[in-house]
């Protein structure tokens, strides 16, 4: 081989790193800001994958860019190829490198899968296991005040959260900032997803399993609870804000919470549903009723669905 065609191959494959290394770093910002401390742990495999995928991606493209620029025949070159029979060296080399590299992959994701501890379907159901604890990390600033245990109940189409030291309930899952919290996810009907992007945590909820779940908030601020897993026609109205907030503050709302007598929350599934009785033919799982809690922040949309049907 050429001294030429090696300086060029180890430019191409510096600079291939370099683009790799730059695309993984910038992946971090194409994420939520991260809000819990097992946040850390997707972000970096994220960051991981993009720079593989980013390096791999360049290398395939800019090889076939290379070979179809320079390595065609001529214009009128109508010959045969030389005949190649193989090259054992170079088949040995390109099964090993994507071998050792899907090993790496995934034992890097098992570590992360390992230290979150997010079980599925099949192991709540097969296994008997109903627990999901995320693995405590490093955190200075963590409050080592008891754990607070906090029941999400989730139904078609509502969250409920249920704080059960005060007897509370509310639509609004409140959070303390640096300390860890357990939660005790139970589902009423089907499986739903309780899924905070913010957070980087989903945990599946399976009907008549009692899952564990425990993380640790970091960051202070409103973000919004999905289901991820589709359960039904009005599957999109089922969020909620969860609201991290300084151990301070989330002691006096618990406190003032504690003073409102419970009264029937906004849902809107139920009053899209009471609406949509006056179209004919309209077939659906009957919402379950707006639940009696202390607090609630839902409002109701404020344009009026009876605007919208005749």
């Amino acid at each position: 081989m050429k001294i030429r065609t090696i300086l060029v191959l180890a430019v191409f494959a510096i600079a291939l790193t370099a683009i790799s290394l730059w695309m993984g770093h910038e992946s971090y910002t194409w994420l939520p800001p991260q809000a819990s401390a097992e946040s850390q742990l997707i972000d970096d495999l994220f960051s991981f994958l993009v720079a593989v995928g980013t390096f791999i991606f360049f290398g395939v493209v800019g090889t076939l860019t290379y070979s179809v620029l320079f390595q065609r025949a001529g214009k009128y070159d109508e010959s045969d190829g030389p005949p190649i029979e193989g090259n054992v060296t170079l088949e040995i080399v390109w099964t090993a490198i994507p071998l050792v590299l899907v090993i790496w992959i995934a034992g890097y994701s098992y570590q992360v899968y390992d230290r979150m501890s997010i079980l599925g379907p099949m192991e709540h159901i097969h296994l008997g296991m109903a627990s999901a604890e995320a693995a405590p990390m490093e955190n200075p600033g963590a409050d080592t005040s008891p754990m607070p245990e906090i029941e999400v109940i989730s139904r078609q189409w509502a969250w409920e959260f249920h704080y059960p030291d005060q007897n509370i309930t509310s639509t609004e899952l409140h959070l303390p900032n640096h300390q860890r919290v357990k939660l005790i996810l139970t589902s009423e009907d089907v499986i739903h997803g309780f899924y905070i992007p913010a957070f980087r945590l989903k945990q599946d909820i399976i009907p008549g399993k009692r899952i564990e779940f425990e993380f640790t908030p970091i960051r202070e601020g409103k973000y919004r609870l999905r289901d991820s897993q589709y359960s039904g026609t009005y599957f999109a109205a089922m969020e909620g804000d969860v609201v991290v907030e300084s151990p301070v503050s989330y002691q006096e709302w618990l406190a003032e919470t504690a003073t409102h007598s419970p009264t029937p929350a906004y849902n809107q599934a139920f009053a899209e549903y009471t609406q949509s009785q006056r179209r004919a033919g309209w077939q659906t799982i009957v919402p379950a009723p707006p639940p009696l809690v202390n607090y609630s922040t839902s409002q109701p949309i404020v344009k009026s669905l009876a605007s919208t049907t005749n």
